[in-house]
This record gives structure tokens, sequence and C-alpha cells, in this order.
């Protein structure tokens, strides 16, 4: 199972955690609380840039700024944008998961991207601590794997055990594991890793 940890800020955090994951994610959205604006070497996971409705220039400045190994998208881009960007660097798509929300607008991503990634819906584009009912999945058909987001806290050990989808790859921890916002438990995340390896 993939692990990528979200909304990092904190050095010594990031260095904890960078052998113990398969992801490490910086936001480079500037209405973010996560907001970061220097990134420190990351050796192990890799190194993921989150963009909300961000220009293409944009964004591969920031990729070669930071020496990025994927971005994760959180707005409304495009699949060109994503197909653009994917010639050079893994691309995540993020989706923000509702009653309403209709899975048919992943199709035109489905070769485009990598990953998706399935969040609860919420004006900040995540970050909100709150789980959405992951049965909706079901209605989930496409070919592309996701990462599982929105929520995740140490509670949800056996919820995530029990998860089943042919196309689930992995958890995207954030909220659920901090302090405040940028400031994570490393402890309770890496505890948390071990269960989920048992």
């Amino acid at each position: 199972m993939l692990i990528k940890v979200c909304g990092m800020k904190e050095s010594d955090q990031i260095q904890e955690l960078d052998e113990r994951v398969d992801y490490l994610g910086f936001i480079f959205y500037e209405k973010s609380k996560r907001f970061v604006v220097s990134t420190p070497k990351v050796t192990q996971a890799k190194k993921v840039g989150v963009f909300v409705d961000a220009s293409e220039s944009e964004i591969r400045s920031t990729m070669e700024i930071h020496a990025l190994d994927a971005v994760q998208l959180h707005g409304n881009e495009t699949a060109e944008l994503c197909a653009s960007l994917r010639k050079d660097i893994e691309v995540i798509k993020a989706f923000g998961i509702d009653q309403l929300f209709n899975f048919s607008k992943t199709d035109i991503y489905s070769d485009q991207v990598d990953y998706f990634l399935f969040d609860t819906k919420t004006v900040q584009h995540g970050g909100s601590g709150r789980k959405f009912d992951w049965s909706l999945l079901s209605n989930y058909k496409g070919s592309t794997p996701f990462l599982l987001s929105g929520g995740i806290n140490p509670e949800s050990l056996e919820s995530i055990t029990s998860f089943s989808h042919p196309k689930f790859a992995g958890v995207d921890l954030n909220s659920g594991f901090e302090i405040e916002p940028g400031n994570k438990n490393t402890q309770e995340i890496i505890d948390f890793i071990k269960e989920l390896e048992q």
C-alpha cells in the first residue's frame, strides 16, 4: 500500500518520515494554511507539489526549483494539462467527493494521469479533516489506481484495512495527524504505518 503524507512544512519532520513513506506532499497553493515557499532535500520519498488551478508555466517553474518528482492537481485542471505535465513528471489528479459526485468526470483523465486522489469535497480543496462516505467509491469503475484521502486519522486503521476496491492503491495522510496545520505528529504517523503493514 502506498503511503503519502501531505502538507509537510517542518524540516525535522520531513527527514523523520523521508524513508518511511512513498510520497511527501508540499502545498504550493497560497490560500492554504500549509503553503510552503521552500522545501528541504528529500532522499527516499518522492517529493510531490500540490497545486490548485496554477498555470502550466508556474507548475513547471516550481517543479524545477524544488526538484519535484510528482505533481498533485486539486483544481479544475484540464486533461490536456495533465497529459502535458505527465511527459516529464508523475501526475496525481484529485477529486472532491460527495453524494452528488459523478465518477464519469474522471473518464477524460484516465489515460493522462498516474493516480487519482479521492478526497472529501470542500471549498478549501482538501485538508478539512472530514471523511466522505467511502462506499460511494463502488461507483468508480475506472482503470486508474487511486489514493484514498479525507479525514484519515489514527482511528481509521480498521476502516482502511477492511476497505476493498480493485483500484485502491494507498492512502493520503494529512490533517488527521496534525498538532496544527503543517505540524505533524510524526510518531502517530510512524505507528499508523507499522499497523498498516502488519
